[in-house]
C-alpha cells in the first residue's frame, strides 16, 4: 500500500512475505528481560546483556547455543567488543560500571566507574575507541588500549540510541527526555545541532543509512517512524508503526527498515524506486 505518495511501504500486514522465523536460540536460566547486543564476527559470538538476569550471555552463532555466561554484573545494558584490542566491554547501570573482558576467553580485564546509568555501548570504527551513553547526559570515550577514559561528549539529558557516522564525523544521539535529536561532531567532541520533530516524543531508537545520508527515528508517543536528511534534519517522512519501539536498522541490500517493538510485533518497511533512503 503506498502511503500518501510517499516512498515507502509498509509490509508489516503481509510480515510472512518480508520475514520467516529461521531459529529460536535458548538462554537457559535467563530471568527478565535482555538489552543490547554486539558481535564478534571473527569468533562468530553474539555478546547478549541480560540486563535482567545480572549476567552476559555468549552465544556461538555457528552452533546456536550458548557456550558461557558471565555473572555478577548489576543491570547490564549496552556491551561492544573492540576487535583491534581483543576486548569486550559491558556497561552496567546498576553501578555505573564498565567491565572489561578478554574476547578470547572473557576473563576479566579490569573496570572503570563511568557515572549512573552506564547504558549503550558502540565503537567509533576510526580509532576503536568505545562511546558509552551515560547519566543525565553524556557519552563517555574510552580507549579499550589503555581502558581509561579519554573524554566527553555533553548533552542536555540522558542519551538512548546513537549511531556513529565515520564518513560525516558525526553521532547522531536520540535524547527523549530533552525532546530532541543531537548531532554531535566527532572531531571537537561536542553537540552542534539539536533536531526536532514536532508532535512526536520519546525517540528511543534510531539508525543511520551514511551512505545516503538517511537518519530513522522511532517515536513512541506517537508511534511513528520518522525519516529524517542526515544533513540538515528536515523529516521527510512520517509512518505509522508498532508500539513501545526498542529498535530499528536499515537492510540496504533488500532496500527495507525493520523496527522491532515491545508490543510484540517488528514491522517491515519496504522503499520504493523513488525512495532516497536506501
Amino acid at each position: 500500500m503506498l502511503l500518501l505518495g510517499l516512498a515507502v511501504t509498509s509490509v508489516a500486514a503481509r510480515a510472512e512475505e518480508a520475514l520467516s522465523l529461521e531459529g529460536k536460540i535458548a538462554l537457559p536460566g535467563v530471568a527478565g528481560r535482555i538489552d543490547h547486543m554486539a558481535v564478534d564476527l571473527g569468533r562468530r559470538r553474539l555478546l547478549v546483556a541480560a540486563l535482567g538476569n545480572g549476567t552476559l550471555e555468549i552465544v556461538d552463532l555457528a552452533a546456536e547455543h550458548r557456550i558461557k555466561q558471565v555473572t555478577g554484573l548489576r543491570e547490564p545494558q549496552g556491551v561492544g567488543y573492540a576487535q583491534k584490542a581483543d576486548l569486550v566491554a559491558v556497561a552496567s547501570a546498576g553501578d555505573g560500571s564498565v567491565r572489561f573482558y578478554r574476547g578470547e576467553d572473557l576473563a576479566p580485564a579490569g573496570s572503570l566507574a563511568l557515572g549512573n546509568d552506564a547504558d549503550n555501548v558502540h565503537i567509533d570504527p576510526r580509532t576503536g575507541n568505545f562511546f558509552v551513553g551515560n547519566g543525565s547526559g553524556g557519552l563517555g570515550i574510552i580507549d579499550p588500549e589503555k581502558r581509561s577514559k579519554i573524554g566527553d561528549v555533553k548533552l542536555a539529558a540522558h542519551p538512548e540510541s546513537f549511531q556513529i557516522d565515520p564518513a560525516s564525523g558525526r553521532i547522531f544521539v536520540n535524547v527523549p527526555d530533552a525532546g530532541e535529536i543531537a548531532v554531535v561532531d566527532l572531531a571537537t567532541a561536542k553537540q552542534v545541532a539539536s533536531w526536532a520533530v514536532p508532535g512526536l516524543r520519546a525517540n528511543i531508537p534510531l539508525a543511520i543509512n551514511g551512505s545516503r545520508a538517511a537518519v530513522a527515528a522511532v517515536f513512541r508517543h506517537p508511534a511513528k517512524l520518522a525519516l529524517l536528511d542526515a544533513k540538515t534534519g528536515a523529516a521527510t517522512q512520517q509512518l505509522d508503526t508498532c508500539g513501545d519501539a526498542d529498535d530499528v536498522f536499515f537492510d540496504t541490500k533488500r532496500r527495507r527498515i525493520y523496527i522491532s517493538c515491545g508490543a510484540g510485533a517488528v514491522d517491515a518497511f519496504r522503499a520504493t524506486r523513488r525512495a532516497t533512503v536506501f
